[in-house]
């Protein structure tokens, strides 16, 4: 067995050798157009995508990915992006290298490889919610995250998706929750008989209350959509709504079921962001008993890897009776990992994440062309030794 893990890492190794090699580099677009329309970032910089052409039998195909990177929640921490490339078009790489989900090689990424694969850069805050029309003078702050997505789907449409025989809405962190609360907004857009469905990888991050017992995720969301102005942008959300209660319409245990389109969850159980942010916030952990747990699972107590049982139980609660397995499709690993679609490495290697034998590449693309249902939880950790647990740098030490 040990012979035989090793000749799999390398041949994995050697795969990625071959990958890097040839990368596919994609240069950044910009969409000016979006400016006179006020579908700006936070400093007023315009929105902007990767696009890698369609070829072959995939040409008419399109795969939105909708970049991740967190929230901000007021003003400060808003302030705090505006500069970054989280917040300015200007702060970006002009180039990305596309692999994952977004590779252009069949052996890399054998469902999607030959479609027109678009990036869409992450630079409101909002998970592409906000639309406030006031701009403070003071901070040049601009919350429009909605328009921002309006802006590049238009672009998009006038680029060929308005021709779109199969179409994916797909994205990774706040991008995958973006793509759940997007979703039946993306298939509105495209033809009729077009097939049109919708990846949330880490996207769906849980209402639960921290170690300390606080609410902290659910005051940080409800933040996230007052400073933007994202209630009238959230599916199922009024502004009606109580005070306090926003928050709600962001979480997507409480709106999915209600998506129509069909939604593939793609998550770990102990989902990395969720456990450092949601569970173990550095505010509810004072003494610091957490900070090599949050590393490394590995480093982690039994104690403390109760406490994350309790969390995957919650989470797995979260997800039931979402739907039927031919319109909501799971794949829910017991993994210490966040985003596990835009890396090769997990996305379809020899060694990738696997669920009964069932890599995640596969899994996903058999669902997308309804080949076979899928709807698959894996065991509590940490009986699955397919899985790539991340290990975090300590940066208390630096």
């Amino acid at each position: 067995m040990l012979c035989a893990n090793f000749y799999t890492w390398a041949y994995a190794l050697i795969l990625l050798i071959l990958l890097k090699a040839e990368a596919n580099f994609v240069d950044i677009t910009y969409v000016e157009s979006a400016i006179p329309k006020g579908a700006v970032c936070l400093d007023g910089s315009p929105p902007a995508y990767h696009l890698s052409p369609g070829f072959g039998s995939g040409v008419n195909n399109w795969l939105v990915h909708l970049e991740g990177g967190g929230w901000c929640n007021n003003i400060t921490t808003c302030l705090a992006r505006k500069n970054t490339r989280l917040g300015s078009s200007r702060q970006m790489v002009k180039q990305l290298a596309f692999s994952g989900i977004l590779s252009d090689t069949q052996a890399f990424n054998p469902g999607f490889y030959n479609w027109n694969k678009v990036k869409v850069r992450y630079c409101d805050g909002s998970s592409f919610t906000g639309d406030v029309e006031r701009v403070d003078p003071a901070t040049d702050l601009h919350y429009r995250g909605a328009r921002v997505w309006l802006a590049v789907m238009e672009e998009l449409l006038a680029r060929g998706m308005s021709k779109a025989e199969n179409a994916l809405l797909s994205g990774c962190s706040a991008g995958g929750l973006a793509s759940i609360l997007h979703c039946d907004s993306f298939r509105d857009l495209l033809p009729a008989s077009a097939k049109v469905k919708c990846l949330s990888d880490a996207g769906y991050f849980i209402n639960v209350k921290d170690i300390s017992g606080a609410e902290h995720i659910k005051a940080f969301y409800n933040d996230v959509v007052t400073t933007h102005g994202s209630t009238k942008n959230l599916p199922l959300c009024t502004s009606m709504i109580e005070p306090g209660m926003a928050s709600i319409c962001f979480f997507p245990q409480y709106m999915a079921q209600e998506i129509e389109s069909p939604l593939f969850i793609l998550n770990a159980a102990y989902d990395s962001w969720q456990i450092k942010n949601i569970l173990v916030p550095t505010v509810a952990d004072r003494h610091g008993s957490w900070h090599d747990c949050k590393l490394d699972i590995k480093l982690c107590s039994s104690a403390q890897l109760q406490i994350m049982q309790g969390f995957r139980l919650e989470f797995l609660n979260a997800v039931t009776g979402l739907g039927t397995p031919s319109s909501r499709g799971l794949f829910i690993n017991s993994c210490y990992a966040h985003c596990q679609s835009e890396m090769q490495e997990t996305w379809f290697l020899p060694n990738s994440p696997m669920l009964d034998k069932i890599p995640i590449a596969v899994a996903v693309g058999d669902w997308f062309y309804n080949r076979s249902a899928i709807q698959k939880i894996d065991c509590p950790y940490p009986c699955d030794s397919t899985c790539h647990n991340t290990v975090f740098e300590d940066k208390s030490e630096a």
